[in-house]
């Protein structure tokens, strides 16, 4: 599997950007996906993740600004960012295919096995 994401960019704090995750060399119907980011300086931290099964959990400090969503038909998941705030600047990461128990773990980057290079997102004060 392979993940490719887009749809980074610079924008004021207030603003909205969409990030996409497109996966080729395998269907992802049945996979569950996810994005993290990494701030200057700071640790990886998780941001949302969909499970197969539809289920998506959030991070606290995105909750009820970001809504992570996906399109099998175009084995596609996207992360709708909305009210964007300067804390938000970070490289995002897409990542696919969990393994373990997600109900636990779905914060634990090292249980999903398969991520993307990373899209640059700035948020402007």
């Amino acid at each position: 599997v392979q993940l490719q994401a887009s749809g980074g960019g610079l924008v004021q704090a207030g603003g909205s950007l969409r990030l996409s995750c497109a996966a080729s060399g395998r269907r992802l119907r049945s996979s569950t996906m996810g994005w993290f980011r990494r701030a200057p300086g700071k640790e990886r931290e998780f941001v949302a993740a969909i499970h197969w099964s539809g289920i998506t959990p959030y991070a606290d400090s995105v909750k009820g600004r970001f809504t992570i969503s996906r399109d099998n038909a175009k084995n596609t998941v996207y992360l709708q960012m909305n009210s964007l705030k300067p804390e938000d600047t970070a490289v995002y990461y897409c990542t696919a295919q969990f393994v373990g128990d997600f109900y636990t773990d779905y914060q634990v980057a090292d249980k999903y096995t398969h991520w993307g290079q990373g899209t640059q997102v700035t948020v402007s004060s």
